[in-house]
C-alpha cells in the first residue's frame, strides 16, 4: 500500500515523474513509499480541439486558464485529505517548515498553471492555496510541483538514509548548513581545517555551529535576524532610536 500521494495537473503529464523517478526519491517510489498519478488537463479542455484558455477579461496580454476546465480537472481527483496547492509565483513562500508540514499528511495535489494566469474564480471556489518556490517566473508549473515533491518526500521515513543528516542541513536549525570537507587532506594547495581532524568532537560542534551562523549572516540577513533574537536576550537587543 502506497504512502505519501502526489497527484500533479498538467497539460505537459509525460513530465513526470522526470527527476522525482532518480535516485532516493526513485528507490522510494519503487518501495511503495511514496506514490503519484498525473491529470491531463488536457483532457479537460473543450471542443474538438480540448480548448483550455481563453483571452483575459478586459484584455491585455497572454492567455488565461478557464475556471471550467481547471475544475473539471480538480474534481476528477479523489482528494482523500490532501491539500490542494496552485504553483503561483504570487503565492505564500514555500520552506522547510511547510514541507515538513505536507510530509507528515497523506499527501498533495499539485495544480501546474500555464499561460498568464488561471481564473480567479476557480482558486476561490476549490479552496486552492498558492505557493510559491521563489521570486522568479517560469514557464509553467510543473518544475516547482517538482520541488515541493522531492521537498517532501526525502523527509519521509526510510527516504533519506542516515535520518541524521536531515536534522543538520540548512533551514532546520534556522540557519544555513556549515562547509563540508573530505579525502583528499590537501588538494590543490588547500587544506581541511585542522579542528575537523582533531577528533575534538565538542570544539567540530562548535565549529560547525559558529561557521552556519557567520554564512547565514552574511548570505541570509532575512534569516539570522531571527535566529539572533531567538538566542539574545531582550534586554540585550540593540534598539532603535
Amino acid at each position: 500500500m502506497t504512502g505519501w500521494r502526489a497527484t500533479f495537473i498538467s497539460l505537459f503529464p509525460d513530465l513526470f515523474p522526470g527527476p522525482l523517478g532518480a535516485s532516493i526519491l526513485g528507490s522510494a517510489l519503487a518501495r511503495d513509499v511514496w506514490g503519484f498519478d498525473v491529470v491531463d488537463l488536457r483532457a479537460h479542455g473543450l471542443g474538438k480541439h480540448r480548448t483550455v484558455d481563453d483571452t483575459p477579461a478586459g484584455g491585455g496580454a497572454g492567455m488565461v486558464l478557464r475556471a471550467d476546465v481547471a475544475a473539471a480537472a480538480i474534481d476528477s481527483v479523489a482528494a482523500e485529505g490532501r491539500p490542494l496547492l496552485m504553483m503561483s509565483p504570487r503565492g505564500e513562500r514555500f520552506d522547510q517548515a511547510m514541507a515538513h508540514q505536507l510530509a507528515a499528511g497523506p499527501g498533495a495535489i499539485l495544480f501546474c498553471g500555464r499561460f498568464e494566469a488561471i481564473d480567479q474564480r476557480v482558486i476561490d471556489r476549490r479552496g486552492m492555496r498558492e505557493v510559491s518556490i521563489g521570486d522568479f517566473v517560469l514557464a509553467g508549473g510543473e518544475v516547482a510541483a517538482m520541488a515541493i515533491t522531492e521537498a517532501c518526500v526525502r523527509l519521509l521515513p526510510g527516504v533519506v538514509g542516515a535520518s541524521a543528516s536531515l536534522v543538520e542541513e540548512s533551514f532546520e536549525t534556522g540557519l544555513l548548513e556549515h562547509p563540508h570537507y573530505t579525502r583528499p587532506h590537501v588538494w590543490e594547495g588547500a587544506s581541511i581545517p585542522d579542528i575537523l581532524t582533531s577528533g575534538d568532537h565538542k570544539r567540530i560542534e562548535k565549529w560547525r555551529k559558529d561557521q552556519a551562523v557567520e554564512l547565514t549572516k552574511a548570505r541570509r540577513p532575512d534569516l539570522y535576524a531571527p535566529f539572533r533574537n531567538s538566542v539574545t536576550p531582550a534586554a540585550d537587543r540593540p534598539r532603535n532610536g
